[in-house]
């Protein structure tokens, strides 16, 4: 039997990044017309969304797992665990991260993911590739042992397993092979710069043979300053290039999160959360990639100290970046809802409040504490 659903008197997102009020209209799974919505059969039923607003559910393209889970894992039901947690935070679409790991690893991941269906969480729209193919000396909280060139057979071999749903793969372009890798595939896969030294000349090579994205910017790379702009400053004057920015108030200053949308504004910022298996879950001793983590509050780190990605998810961090860091309302919506959909390729599904999209939909209050989220179409 047809669904037919309309949310009224809200304050409704609109892809150029302001509020507007009006109904949207559901028919079954997709956002609709009012003249299509017309002709859809069904009983009707109505959300009044007054006093709130109405934005479209977040999509996080980089994250690596939560409630114990970790992509890692490689099972189906880690990323059931993973899947039905991050829809009830309102993200409703998500590209989980592997880590750097055996390509062995890698390859019983993205063998699950080829596979995976699960109606009852986030929709798994692919796969982002954080290592192998970085840079030890600036490796973070990946493990150097796993480390490899940059190579693109294994690329094809992991891609032909996850049936074509790696989105992202990252790569150090300072590294042996790199450049030509990036030659190779930029046209058929994103390619994001990422734990790297590389300076601000060998990122702009970067950048014009296709690498069209930073990872975690701030993090894992050289910093800007004025002699030595680095990968920051090589993205800044490409005008395209995207850059992720992991807003949980550990990981980077207010101050350079209001910097970086200065510099490149809500159309090239992506939020992402860098989440690990900690999220949503006490404090305590955990893992990540194989490497032990203590996580305590917000604050996960390895032995050493390294920050070992974050405890925050997606919406957690776009209310710390309106509430904390003065972005505005509708640019971090933009930057967690339109710019990562469009970023990974599912733009014409995901994203924005457009009739033909899914129904995937999240009504926040004037606090914005979550007040009622559609996934395609069904209340969660």
């Amino acid at each position: 039997m047809a669904r037919k659903h309309r949310i009224t008197h809200g304050q409704a997102f609109q892809k150029e990044g302001l509020f507007l009020p009006g109904d949207i209209y559901i028919c079954n799974d997709r956002i609709v017309s009012e003249e299509e919505y017309s002709s859809c059969s069904g009983e009707e039923t109505v959300t009044d969304a007054e006093g709130c607003i109405v934005i479209p559910g977040l999509t996080d393209i980089h994250f690596h797992g939560c409630m114990g889970s970790d992509c890692c894992d490689g099972s189906e039901e880690a990323f059931r665990r993973i899947a039905e947690y991050e829809l009830r935070q309102g993200v409703t679409s998500i590209t989980p991260a592997t880590m750097t790991m055996p390509e062995e690893t890698l390859a019983q991941i993205c063998q699950t993911v080829k596979g995976f269906s699960f109606a009852g969480g986030a929709d798994l729209c692919g796969l982002y590739m954080e290592g192998p193919f970085i840079s030890t000396a600036k490796k973070g909280a990946q493990n150097e042992s796993y480390i490899h060139i940059a190579d693109t057979e294994m690329l094809k071999r992991l891609q032909e397993l996850s049936g074509n749903k790696v989105r992202t793969v990252v790569v150090a372009p300072e590294t042996e092979g790199a450049m030509e890798f990036i030659r190779q595939n930029s046209g058929s896969i994103r390619i994001s710069i990422a734990h790297t030294t590389a300076d601000y000349e060998t990122a702009k090579k970067a950048l014009s043979l296709g690498a069209s994205q930073l990872t975690h910017m701030f993090n894992a790379m050289p910093p800007l300053s004025h002699r030595a702009p680095g990968p920051i400053g090589a993205a800044a004057d490409d005008g395209d290039c995207m850059v992720e920015l992991i807003c949980d108030g550990v990981h980077v200053h207010p101050s350079a999160v209001r910097t970086a949308f200065k510099i490149f504004g809500d159309s090239r910022i992506i939020l992402i959360s860098d989440s690990m298996r900690a999220a949503g879950m006490a404090d305590g001793d955990y893992d990540l990639g194989g490497q032990a983590v203590t996580v305590k509050g917000n604050l996960a780190v390895l032995e050493d100290g390294t920050l070992a990605g974050s405890v925050t998810n997606l919406m957690d961090c776009l209310r710390t970046a309106v509430k904390s860091m003065g972005i505005p309302l509708a640019s971090a919506v933009k930057c967690a809802a339109v710019n990562p959909a469009r970023a990974v390729g599912i733009i014409k599904d995901y994203g924005t409040l457009e009739p033909g999209k899914y129904a995937n939909i999240v009504i926040l209050d004037k606090a914005l504490e979550i007040r009622a989220i559609f996934h395609k179409g069904e209340a969660v």
